[in-house]
Formats: structure tokens, sequence, C-alpha cells
């Protein structure tokens, strides 16, 4: 059995009665206040110690005052202190009770800390570091000291250690020197250190005090515990068969707790099985509906996920949270849908979490997801802490409405107009194309029989046959004439199809239907263009050809004759190219009125090309009256006319052949009509010829001479001669003109007459022109290189050669390689041919020009040029032509001309040049009206270049 005095003895400090708990409260205050004083004395001198150790390592005559100051105030601190603990030792206990003690010495432990605070804030240098360690390590035992000493009481410590440290933390740790900072640190660390060990050393007294006094109140309870010894035992019998009565009663509640959990643990086994039944349910559920359930930690990030490998391909290992491992995986395009919708309910402004991203599967392909969850638990300010929610594949439907949508794009877009019907025709829907090709809009027709949009019987009557096919082989198509909105009847190409669905019964007709009117006007277009001639309305050449044929055939069987009349117009292409297209569109079609109003009997006026016409005339009657028709035409065709502000004068050359006098077959006749007009263009136009066999044989040997020039090019049969021109000032040789000649291996030396013109003809002449500008130019610096003479060196220009756009490149390229100075060599241009684009023509004389090239006008006087065209052209010299040399007595129009072209070209300062000089009176008139240079026979016909040089030396040589 215990013993009752200990377990009295025991009990009573645990005793919860007010009256105790504030009897020992007050013991150990007073307790307190009493060990306080007795251990502050050693602190107390072990502070005075520090402060004058302190004194001395700090002493520094510049900060003398304040360490003197701080010191004096140390030492009176410790004197009244020391008179304090003096006062209380020597006051009665009941006194030293009083709770005044307890604050003065608050008061000073509190003052104690602030002097050592503001030694290690103000005097302790901050740039000397052994001074530091020992100030600090000084102050650091004083402060160990004291709080050994007032760890006894809490408030006596937090008193003493908070105005000491915190202060002189706080500006160490803020600081600028690093040092200084570390300083702070440590002193952040004995702080810490001091609380822990103040906490320890409170707890040891408090446990100490607290002992003492049980055990004091133990010793005075025995004796009332031996009192009281016999009544307890009495009351333990009494308690024991208390708790003999209580076991029994607690094996009955036992038995009867025991069935009770039985009965609990089958009512729950039901449960759990009903549960699992659920769980499975809910899994076949969700794997029927093809959905994930994810449960989201936000705090954590973890995510669980079910059929994780269903959608993303990989498994649930390899998926621990949604920011690290699922967030990699989405459609960079995507993240900011998801994000704004994440944040939106998250913050509350959505009642739930939904949204469609892209996501990529494990085997790299993309696809489409849609998640939809909702916040399932926040925190006390009402940040999510958990999310619940489902995820599931959309991918296909994803496609399905990516193809509905492509589909009523192509249904609207389409150019076909497009009907769908019910299955009793009425109108379902239909395309914007049905309604801009009926008039209908689709609010006028939705809903509506097909029928009632059809007005005409015709097509009622094809309406019904229509159907009767469909029903018999679901498909039908061909041309039917419908009607628009407004009744106008139009052409139509329709398709139908019968759409029927599982049962095979009829669910809808789709038709496709074209406008065909555009298509019927373009047929009968391309029909007119084959056969007319879209700028002039006259018939093309296929037509003619068609009407010659038949024309011929008709003339053979009846007997009858036919002329076959083929027009040119003179000078077309110069017009075209000077006055541009369109005025030469303007032009054709006047013409081709013309011949219309001019020929009327004709059978068939037909234009053949660009500017060639061709008449048919059947029946004409007489040769004359023939002639006299196609002298008509031309009187008709030369008239002046007015096109696009030009007045023109526009002539023809005719050519005619005659079926049967001249051919027999079509395409003999079409051929002797264009010699027979080739032949009217080379005897200078505005006139007509007949084809004769005379004609076939000069176009023959055009031909052969045309070969032969090419040949002659290739093979190097042209040469170049050289014609000298006199200075009439000095009567020196100074320049001469180089011109072409064609020594034929057959023929011998073929006259310039006969090949010039062909070449300019066939565009020969750009070739030969060439030829001669960079044999002359070789020639002139071959000359200058024996010493001969400096010669300028004069050749003739080709309107072909302005053509051709490089004239400067070939001038200036020429000059390079030969070497010859670019002044002595003079270029000419007939007047006639400055006409031809002047434009292009003074910029490319400019050009020249400025190179330094002269530049001279051949046969002045015998064009038509105004003087302020010449005025324009940048030229040096100007060529009188020889028909004015030929005839100059005195008093005659020639003499008159020439001397005025001489007074005109000197007041534009150009120098004058007369060609043709065959006698000594032509070549004295000149100089006598100061004319510059001349060149004739009187001097010398033009020579090889052999031979001119030995002119040059023997006009030296007289000289």
């Amino acid at each position: 059995m215990t013993n009752p005095l200990k377990g009295s003895a025991a009990a009573m400090p645990q005793d919860d009665s007010p009256a105790i708990r504030q009897q020992f409260a007050t013991e150990i205050a007073v307790e307190r206040t009493r060990l306080l004083y007795q251990g502050s004395q050693v602190p107390t001198f072990f502070m005075l110690l520090s402060a004058l150790a302190c004194a001395c390592l700090l002493w520094h005559p510049q900060e003398s005052l304040v360490l003197a100051g701080w010191l004096v105030w140390v030492v009176l601190l410790a004197v009244l202190r020391l008179i304090q603990m003096a006062a209380f030792n020597a006051a009665l206990p009941s006194r030293q009770a009083n709770p005044q003690w307890q604050r003065m010495f608050l008061i000073g432990a509190g003052a104690s800390g602030l002097t050592l605070a503001f030694a290690a804030i103000f005097l302790v240098p901050p740039d000397k570091f052994l001074q530091q360690a020992l100030v600090y390590g000084l102050i650091a035992a004083a402060i160990l000291s004291a709080s050994m000493a007032y760890a006894v009481s809490r408030a006596a410590f937090l008193v003493f250690s908070l105005p000491c440290l915190l202060p002189a933390i706080a500006y160490l740790l803020l600081s600028d020197n690093g040092r200084q900072q570390g300083w702070g640190a440590l002193g952040l660390i004995l702080l810490l250190s001091l609380w822990v060990v103040a906490w320890q050393v409170n707890r040891l007294v408090q446990r100490s005090l607290l002992q003492r006094f049980q055990n004091q109140a133990l010793i005075e309870g025995l004796q009332h515990a031996r009192e009281s010894a016999e009544g307890l035992n009495q009351e333990l019998a009494r308690e024991v068969e208390q708790r003999r009565r209580a076991e029994r009663d607690l094996r009955k509640a036992h038995g009867e707790l025991e069935i009770r959990v039985a009965q609990r643990t089958l009512e729950l086994d039901d449960t759990s099985h009903a549960l699992g039944k659920s769980e499975a349910r809910l899994d076949l559920a969700l794997q029927a509906s093809e959905l994930g359930l994810w449960d989201w930690n936000l705090q954590t990030d973890e995510v669980h996920h079910s059929h994780l490998e269903s959608i993303f391909g990989i498994s649930q290992d390899e998926v621990k949270g949604v920011l690290s491992h699922l967030k990699p995986r989405l459609h960079p395009d995507d993240l900011g849908v998801l994000r704004r919708a994440l944040v939106e309910h998250l913050k509350g402004r959505t009642d739930d979490y939904c949204v469609e991203y892209r996501v990529r599967h494990a085997d790299g392909r993309w696809l489409w997801v849609e998640d939809r969850g909702r916040a399932v638990e926040r925190d006390e300010q009402g940040q999510v802490l958990r999310m619940l929610g489902t995820r599931r594949d959309i991918t296909g439907r994803k496609q399905r409405d990516e193809q509905q949508r492509l589909a009523a794009t192509v249904f609207e877009a389409a150019s076909e107009g497009i009907v769908i019907l019910d299955a009793d025709y009425l109108l379902l829907s239909v395309n914007n194309a049905f309604s801009a090709v009926t008039g209908y809009r689709k609010d006028e027709v939705l809903g509506r029989s097909v029928a009632t949009l059809i007005s005409s019987r015709d097509v009622r009557r094809q309406y019904q046959l229509i159907r009767l096919e469909l029903e018999h082989s679901d498909s039908w198509r061909g041309e039917v004439i419908d009607t628009r909105k407004n009744g106008e009847l139009y052409p139509q190409w329709l398709q139908l199809n019968v759409v029927r669905d599982t049962r095979g019964k009829v669910s809808h007709i789709v038709g496709f239907f074209s406008d065909l009117s555009s298509r019927r006007q373009t047929e009968e277009r391309l029909r007119y263009l084959s056969h007319y001639d879209e700028l002039t309305g006259l018939a093309n050449r296929t037509l003619f050809r068609e009407r010659l044929h038949e024309a011929c055939e008709r003339a053979r069987q009846e007997g009858s004759p036919l002329a076959l009349l083929h027009i040119d117009l003179d000078r077309f292409k110069l017009l075209n190219d000077s006055l541009g297209h369109e005025v030469a569109d303007q032009l054709l079609r006047q013409m081709s009125r013309r011949l219309t109003q001019a020929a009327s009997e004709a059978h068939t006026i037909a234009r053949l090309s660009g500017d060639e016409f061709a008449i048919l005339l059947d029946d004409y009657g007489s040769l004359s009256g023939l002639a006299r028709t196609a002298s008509r035409l031309l009187a008709k065709l030369r008239t002046p006319m007015d096109v696009g502000g030009h007045e023109l004068v526009v002539s023809a050359s005719i050519g005619i052949s005659l079926l049967p006098d001249n051919a027999r077959e079509i395409s003999a006749l079409i051929s002797q009509a264009g010699m027979a007009m080739q032949h009217a263009k080379h005897l200078g136009g505005n006139t007509f010829q007949f084809y004769t066999d005379n004609l076939q044989a000069c176009t023959l040997e055009r031909l052969q001479l045309e070969n032969q020039l090419r040949k002659a090019i290739v093979e190097g049969q042209l040469e170049v001669f050289y014609q000298p021109k006199l200075c009439l000032a000095d009567d020196s040789l100074n320049a001469a003109e180089a011109l072409v000649r064609w020594r034929h291996p057959e023929l011998g030396l073929v006259a310039p007459g006969e090949f010039i013109p062909l070449a300019e003809e066939t565009g020969l002449i750009a070739p030969i022109g060439e030829f001669v500008l960079r044999q002359a130019c070789l020639q002139a610096r071959e000359w200058q290189l024996q010493g001969l003479a400096d010669l300028r060196v004069s050749v003739n220009l080709s309107v072909h050669q302005l053509r051709q756009g490089n004239l400067v490149t070939l001038v200036h390229q020429v000059l390079d390689e030969t070497g010859l100075p670019s002044h002595l060599l003079e270029l000419e241009l007939t007047e006639s041919q400055l006409l031809d684009n002047v434009e292009n023509v003074i910029t490319t004389f400019q050009q020249l020009r400025d190179m330094g090239v002269k530049l001279a006008i051949d046969d002045f006087g015998t064009g038509y040029s105004s003087l302020s065209y010449l005025k324009r052209f940048p030229v040096d010299y100007v060529k009188i032509d020889q028909t004015f040399i030929r005839d100059l007595s005195v008093g005659g129009e020639d003499a008159a001309i020439t001397r005025a072209i001489i007074a005109m070209a000197h007041s534009l300062d150009l120098k004058v040049v007369a060609e043709g000089v065959e006698t000594q009176a032509q070549m004295d008139f000149l100089k006598a009206q100061r004319c510059d240079e001349i060149q004739g026979f009187l001097l010398s016909p033009p020579v090889p270049a052999e031979q001119f040089a030995q002119l040059l030396r023997e006009h030296a040589a007289m000289c």
C-alpha cells in the first residue's frame, strides 16, 4: 500500500487553490529579486573594469571628450547600482518584498544595457579591426556576465539585453562596411544564444525555487498527513470498493461495446461493398465517356490523372506536376488562352474553368483537349489550394467542325448555284450563287416548293419529267431554260442527285446549276471572232479564204471572171511607231469604212493582217472598169482625215490578180496579188499594178539579190570607198566621205542604187552600216598613224540604226577599238530621216555630240523639215543636195536656194558642205558664197582606200 504521507506531500504543490498559487508566486518573486541583487555585484564590477579597459584601448586626443564623458557615466552608474545593492541587503525581509526594489533594479539594468550599446555604436572605430575585436570582446564579456546574473528574471534579462544588443546590431547590420555587418551578424548570434541560455537558466531557477517551496510545504504538511492518515485509509477502502464496482460495470459495458462494434463492422462491410460497386460504375461511366479525371494540388503542383495514357500517350509515373511535366507539352499558341481561363477562375470571376487547347502526344502529333474543372478547396485568404476536373480528347470533334466549316465555306463560295431540297422538293438551303443567278434572296425561297418558282409551262412539264427520272436513277443532268425573279429567261445547266438515308428512303435532293448565258455569249463571240476582224468588223483571213474558195468554185462553174485586190497602206509602220497603236487602230477603222463605202459592189472585203486588206470582185466587167475601181479606192483612201488630233494623208498600194487570166488556183491567185502589191510599193506607192509574168521574174530577181547580199555581208564582199572633201578656205583635203561598194564575184561592182534600197527594205542596212563605220574609223586611224593627215571621215547613218537604240554604244565601242579621236568621226543623216521620232533623234545626237563626234544633215533642202526642227538638232554641218548644185547659173532658182541655205546655216553657226560639184564654175560660185567644203567628181569620184591615200600624197606634194 502507498504511503499516505508521500501521496499527501506530492499532491500539495499541485493544489489548484488560488490562495496557494498566489502565495507561491509572491514568495518566488521576492526570492528572484533577492537573487538579482545578490548576483549583480560581480557583473557591475566587471562592467566597470571593462569600461576602464575600453577607455584605455580607445583613448585618442580627438575623441577624448566623448570617451571621458562615457567613462564618467559608467563609474557613476556603477556606484549608484552598488549603493542600491547595499541598501537592499540592509533592508528587512519584509521590506525586501516591496515591488519597488524590483522596479529600481530593472531601471538600472536598462541603463547598463544602453550604456554598453552606446559604446558599441559610437566609440568603436569602424576601420581598426584589432581595436574592434578587443572592444567588442570586452563589451561581450560584460554582456555575458550581466546576462547570466539577470537570467534569474525574464524581465530583468529582457530590460538589459534588448537595449544593449538590438540598437548595436541594427546599426552594424545597416552599415555600408562589410566588416561592421559581420560584427552585426555576430551580435545577432550572441543575442539569440543569450536568449536560449537565459531561458534555460530561468527555467532551472524557476524549478529550483518551486521545488524548494514545495519541499517546505511538504514538510509542513507531513504533520497534517499523519493526522489524517487514518481517515485517508478509510476513504481508500471506500474507494477500493467503488473501484471494484466500477470494474464490474466496465466489464458489462465492454461486452455491450463489443456487440455494437461487431454490428458496426458488418454495416461498414456492406457500405464498403456498395462503395466498390459505385466506384466500378463510375469507372465504367468515365471509360464510356472517354473522360479523364484530374486532381491538382496547387501548393505542391502534384497532379493525379486517369486515362492519361489514352490522351497524352504517357503513363502516370511520367507526370508528377502540371507546371513541370504537362506545361511543356502545350502548344505555344494556346498558352495565353489557357492561362487567362485559369486565372479568371482562380480569382473567382468564373464559376467553372473550361478551356480548349492543343497538346503534343507522345508520338509527336498535336491533339485538341477540352479541360473542365473547379476549385474545391481554398485557404482563409481565398487562395485556391486544390482543383478537380475532367479532360477529354476532342480532336475528332475539332476535325469534324473544321470539315463542316470548310464545307460551309465551299458551299457559300461556290461559283455554281447549290440548292438542298427535302423529299417533298421544299427548299432547305441555298448558297449565294443561287441568289446571284436567280435574283431570289434566301428568305424568299426557303421553305417554298420548287414548283412555285417555275413560271414557264414548258419548264413545269420538264420538271415533272425530271422528278420521274430521279425516282428511277437517283440523278439527272441536262440543260433547261429557267426564269429569273425579274421574269428573264436564261439557259441553265442543272445536275440533281438524290441522297438516301440508311433505310434507303429519300432524305434530301442536292442540285447544282450554272448560268449558261455568259457561255452562250462567249460562244457567239468566238463564232464571230473566228470569221470577222474585231477591230474593223471586216471579214478576217479565215472567212476570206472560205469565201474566196466559194467564189472560185462559182467562177469555174459559171465561167465568170474573178478579181482579187490586195491593198497595203503606205508608211503605216512609221505612223504606228510614231503616233502609237491607239491612233493606228483608229486609222485602220476609218480606212475599213472607206473601203466599204468605195467598193460597195465587192463580194467580200477582208482584213488580212495589220495594214493589209483584200477585196473580192466577181463579174467585174472589163479591165478598164477594174482600173477605175482601183483608182476610186486610191482616191478615197488618200483623202485627208483627222485621227487622234492629227491630220493625216495615207495612201495605199494595190496589187490586182485575175482568175482565170493569171491563175487557176487560190494559192497562186493570192501570191500573184501580193507580188503586184509589192511592185506598186517599189514604184513609190499610191498606185495599183496588175500582175504580169515580168513582175514575177522581177520579184524572183529581187529575192535572189537579197540572198546574195546576205551572203556578201557574211563573206566580206563589201568594200568601203572614199570621196575627198576640199576645204575652200585653205584648199586642203581635210575630210572624206565613206561609201559602201559591193564587189560581186560574178557581176563585179554592183551599183549602190541597186542594193542600198533593198538593204533598207530588208533590214540588212544595219549590219552594212556597222561594217562601214568600223572600217572607216579603222582606215582613218591608220592614215593618221602613217602621218598622211588628220582626216575627218564621214559615215552615213540609216534610220534602222537609230531605231535599234544602241547607236551611241556602238560608236563608243568602235572608237575605243580603233583608237580614232572622236572629233575625226562625222555621222550623216538625211533631212527626211530626222522626222522619224524627232525627240529620240535629238537625244541620240546630243549624246554623240557630248562624245565629240561631228554631226551632219545630208541632202538638205530635199525634205520638208522646218527651221524650228533644224534649230533643235545639235548638228555641226549641213550638206546641200547635189540637185541644187547642178544648175548654179547667175539669177537661177538653184543659186538663190544655195545662197539662202549657206546664209541660214552660217547664221546658226553651222558649216556648209556642197556635194556633187563637177565644174570649176560651180566651185568658184560656192567659194564666192563662202561655202566651207565641197565634194564631187571635180575633185575625185569615190575610190578605194589605197587610191585615196595616193590622192592625199599628191595633194600634199602640190601644197
